[in-house]
């Protein structure tokens, strides 16, 4: 059976004001034993599932390149364990000023063909405000140097609705990361998370309260300027290049297949919103299988422990019924621009999408929110601005 793999890194040399994603600042020392702690769930997988295929592979992080030329001896545990697809996507994240010539050369020579870069931004003011360790200068380093050490699928995240940013600052970052000329960028509007230094900052009135009408302007300005770019928007973050021109800022890939666009939007990610199943390893992962969903333990060092004791790391598990599974293939689904079709949805649900969701479909449709041909559901242009308010009326009660 063909699965995506996700290994979490949860080390960060420092907290980012925004972050609320299960990471770890001051742990480094750990580093040695949460490798080893790494290879004894893959293998405790391996001996529970069998020699799977493994169509994709995902470090996330936490920042996983601080796992140094390590990531290979991990890398190398995958390969062991499972069957690596001979055309496997391999994603490593990477923080820029964490990387070198020597380290990008080493994780490409193991087999990491995608380098994710958490750029954020291309003014000071902004990284500062969101505590990144990086400059500008740096993110051009790294991706000279990813070039140099033969990386051509680049992917970098951004970040906009900023406290105090302005349309003139998010211009001038995509303008600067256009012409790094990467493959994928992902987009992601500010979410200010409880506990988090910056929504701590915004309570106290230290940094001002983002603007959410010109975070909406914002992301329409992206949209047009990456389509013109040649970027197709294929989920409602994440714009691809093509190898042919998009018509619009939310065009139908051609066929009604993502893939059709390109060899560059993400293949792993895309198991994700198709609601397929997929495999997580590292404190806090994330896996989904066989109709159960579970987690493992968030800490690293209570992860550690109990693999040294052979015992799976597992914090809390659940069955997840029939309709939910059809509501989040739907919420999921229409995240993507080829949206889901109902020969998709008969074939793995045995039931017609027009019939279950009939009268949300009408709803949707009146309003605007969803474009439906009789085969296919996708969001309309504006749709993909209102998505979490769409994606909720396919959840059952």
């Amino acid at each position: 059976m063909d699965v995506a793999l996700y290994i979490h890194v949860p080390f960060c040399l420092r907290r980012c004001t925004y972050c609320d994603f299960n990471t770890y600042a001051g742990l480094l020392d750990l580093r040695l034993a949460y490798i080893a702690a790494l290879e004894r769930e893959l293998s405790l997988l391996a001996a529970r599932h069998g020699r799977l295929r493994i169509t994709t592979v995902y470090c996330g992080g936490g920042t996983p390149s601080l796992l140094g030329e390590a990531v290979a001896d991990v890398l190398r545990t995958v390969q062991a364990q499972f069957t690596l697809a001979d055309a496997a996507e391999i994603t490593l994240e990477a923080n820029p000023g964490t990387v070198d010539a020597t380290l990008l050369g080493a994780w490409r020579a193991a087999g990491v063909n995608r380098l994710s870069l958490g750029v954020q931004s291309a003014c000071a003011n902004e990284l500062a405000l969101l505590g990144r360790i990086h400059t500008w200068k740096e993110v051009v380093e790294a991706v000279t140097l990813a070039r140099r050490a033969g990386f051509d699928n680049l992917s970098l995240d951004l970040m906009f609705g900023l406290p105090g940013q302005t349309l003139a600052h998010w211009e001038h970052t995509l303008a600067q990361v256009l012409a790094l000329a990467p493959e994928h960028l992902s987009l992601y509007a500010l979410t200010l998370e409880e506990g988090t230094t910056l929504a701590a900052q915004v309570a106290a009135g230290v940094a001002p309260l983002p603007d959410p009408d010109l975070a909406a302007d914002m992301y329409e300005a992206a949209s047009d300027i990456l389509c013109a770019a040649g970027f197709w928007q294929y989920e409602i973050s994440n714009w691809a290049r093509g190898l042919s021109m998009p018509l619009t800022i939310w065009s139908l890939p051609p066929g009604g297949q993502t893939e059709s666009i390109g060899p560059w939007a993400s293949r792993h990610n895309l198991a994700y919103w198709r609601n397929q199943s997929w495999l997580g390893v590292g404190a806090g992962a994330h896996s989904s299988w066989g109709g159960r969903r579970w987690h493992n333990l968030l800490h690293p060092d209570a992860y550690i422990h109990l693999l040294e004791r052979g015992e799976w790391p597992v914090a809390e598990e659940e069955h997840i019924p029939p309709a939910l599974v059809q509501g989040e293939t739907m919420m999921l689904g229409l995240r993507l621009a080829e949206g889901v079709t109902a020969a998709d949805f008969r074939e793995r649900f045995g039931a017609e999408l027009a019939e279950v969701y009939a009268p949300i479909i009408a709803r949707l449709m009146e309003a605007g929110l969803l474009e439906w041909d009789g085969g296919r559901a996708r969001l309309s242009v504006r749709g993909r601005l209102l998505g979490n308010q769409v994606f909720a009326t396919f959840l059952p009660e």
